[in-house]
């Protein structure tokens, strides 16, 4: 055990999905607190394949992440682990208001857009689209394509033609296009999937190993921001605002109507969560490589130390 204090680098984006790592940080550099073990540091991205490649080089120490493309990563032998889930729920399916849909099926003939390929929003769309007797891919119902989460409204905004149906992504962006009046709400993903997981933290195995008292100081902040944004969405909102680059109005319907549109108070991986959601993404969609040993891949530890509900 060392008692250096590293400087520990996080990487995220811009969604409210990661709002706790915003939580975080400003609660412990306002001098009051800071971090007894470590000093934490984020670094922001505007897709998640340069996050990915960051996380996958060691440009990074730890990311808010995609947990199917987590769990790609550490099928490739990348020494990550998932110490904690970033949310729940959150996430948003927008119909373009341009381009006339009314029903799921209306979707045929349609782009629409998705944050990545290894993402639940992929699940939760291809499984609705199955549902309802359409299917995803070249020559057939739907075609999606991947596009980075903060450039999806600049899309639908320009899209005057209504070629692109919609789009699935992790709010604020779903918010911020029905505000801008270029998109109508058409699902929330948790009411697909109530209590849905998505984002997950992951820490590199050795920063683990070499100060775990940093990760269980991060997880408890992590825990406690959770409780913070549930208890006082106003000031977690104006945090928000300013760690999200959105406005306060925008980031406060997000984190209040409906109240679960996306939630932070029950962080504790659920495992079989994940098995359904390797599963389908491995059988169903073929977008992961194989499925993995979730039991090496979470990191219990520092969720329980935290009393992580």
């Amino acid at each position: 055990m060392t008692t250096e204090k590293p400087t520990l680098t996080f990487g995220h984006l811009k969604i409210t999905d990661h709002l706790l790592l915003g939580i975080a940080k400003e609660h412990r550099t306002d001098g009051a607190a800071p971090y007894k073990y470590f000093q934490l540091e984020t670094k922001v991205y505007r897709g998640w394949n340069p996050l990915a490649d960051d996380l996958k080089a060691g440009e990074l120490d730890g990311a808010f992440i995609l947990a199917p493309l987590a769990m790609e990563i550490f099928y490739s032998h990348q020494n990550i682990q998932m110490i904690l889930q970033a949310h729940k729920s959150g996430s948003i399916v927008i119909k373009n208001r341009r381009a006339n849909i009314e029903r799921v099926e209306d979707f045929k003939g349609k782009n629409v857009l998705i944050p990545h390929y290894l993402s639940v929003h992929h699940l939760l769309f291809d499984r609705l689209l199955r549902e309802n007797g359409l299917e995803i891919g070249p020559g057939k119902d739907v075609i999606l394509d991947v596009v980075a989460p903060s450039d999806i409204p600049e899309i639908i905004e320009w899209d005057e033609k209504g070629q692109v149906g919609g789009f699935i992504v992790a709010e604020p962006f779903g918010t911020q296009v029905v505000k801008a009046g270029y998109g109508d709400e058409f699902v929330l993903s948790k009411d697909l999937w109530p209590n849905h997981p998505c984002c997950v933290v992951v820490v590199k195995k050795e920063v683990i190993e070499k100060y775990p008292d940093a990760v269980y100081e991060f997880t408890t902040s992590l825990v406690e921001a959770g409780q913070f944004v549930e208890n006082q969405p106003d000031q977690a909102s104006q945090i928000g605002s300013q760690f999200l680059g959105q406005s306060f109005d925008v980031v406060k319907t997000v984190l209040t109507t409906p109240k679960d549109r996306v939630t932070y108070a029950e962080l504790k991986p659920v495992i079989d969560d994940f098995e359904y959601m390797q599963t389908y993404l491995t059988t169903k969609i073929k977008a992961m490589s194989d499925k993995i040993d979730l039991e090496k891949f979470i990191d219990y530890r520092f969720a329980e130390a935290a009393k992580a509900q």
